[in-house]
């Protein structure tokens, strides 16, 4: 039998392409993807993404999704304690990896490795590499079919007329040099809305851009037949920015 393997799942195209890499290499039984959400707001921490539409991806790949619940604010203490009770239950279940969709940051990586040596879980990093290769991975990502909608924006790193944009090879050219192609140190977040992950494509549109302190995020929602605009109120979001590194989780 096959190790089983939970897989970090942030709604994005790096968590995305694990899964698929992930299911290519065969070495590990995917059982769940694992999601740590606001729940005051209803929302995955750093990329604002809506709930509701983790629960529509992880039908769509046929997979169970574990919600992290993390409350607002929530201090990393906090954040840790709750992430330690999800996994402490995972082992009991008899998984024994957690997967997570990292590319080059090495402190991120080792603050896995140690979290993780607290419950028994091995750390997995299916598509991890150097920051030379994310230009050649993001071309592969689109290459293969993966797509993706810019969620979240550090105004700081990036410019905010790239939120709600696509995650395509025209926005590869548009961004400046200084910001790494897959975002990968936080200049950007992604919803992955289809690819080879999925069964089937995710039908989406943004409904609108609002700003955050030093962060700009699109809304992104199930595309309605009419394409109506939802109302939001100051509430539905907060300042969104997560319990500090923990919530890469």
């Amino acid at each position: 039998m096959k190790p089983k393997a939970l897989l970090s799942w942030s709604s994005g195209k790096d968590s995305a392409w694990a899964l698929h890499v992930l299911r290519q290499r065969g070495e590990v039984e995917v059982v769940g993807l694992m999601t740590t959400v606001n729940e005051a707001f209803g929302r995955v921490a750093m990329h604002g993404v809506r709930a509701e539409l983790v629960h529509v991806q992880a039908e769509a790949v046929g997979l169970p999704i574990w919600i992290v619940p993390l409350p607002w604010p929530c201090s990393n203490f906090e954040y840790e304690t709750r992430l330690h009770a999800v996994l402490i239950r995972a082992r009991e279940a008899g998984i024994t990896a957690l997967a997570f969709g990292d590319l080059f940051l090495d402190d991120i990586r080792d603050y896995r490795v140690r979290q993780l040596a607290k419950t028994g879980i091995d750390a997995l990093f299916p598509i991890w590499g150097t920051p030379k290769d994310t230009p050649a991975l993001a071309k592969a990502m689109i290459n293969a079919g993966l797509r993706a909608t810019l969620t979240c924006i550090d105004s700081r790193r990036l410019s905010p007329v790239f939120a709600g944009r696509d995650f395509d090879l025209g926005l590869l050219t548009d961004l400046p040099s200084s910001v790494d192609p897959c975002g990968e140190r936080g200049e950007f977040h992604t919803f992955c809305y289809a690819g080879p992950m999925f069964a089937r494509p995710i039908p989406i549109q943004v409904n609108g851009v609002v700003e955050r302190d030093e962060f700009v995020f699109a809304d992104v929602i199930p595309r309605r037949e009419n394409s109506q605009r939802e109302p939001e109120s100051e509430t539905d979001w907060g300042n969104n920015k997560g319990p500090g590194r923990g919530c890469r989780f």
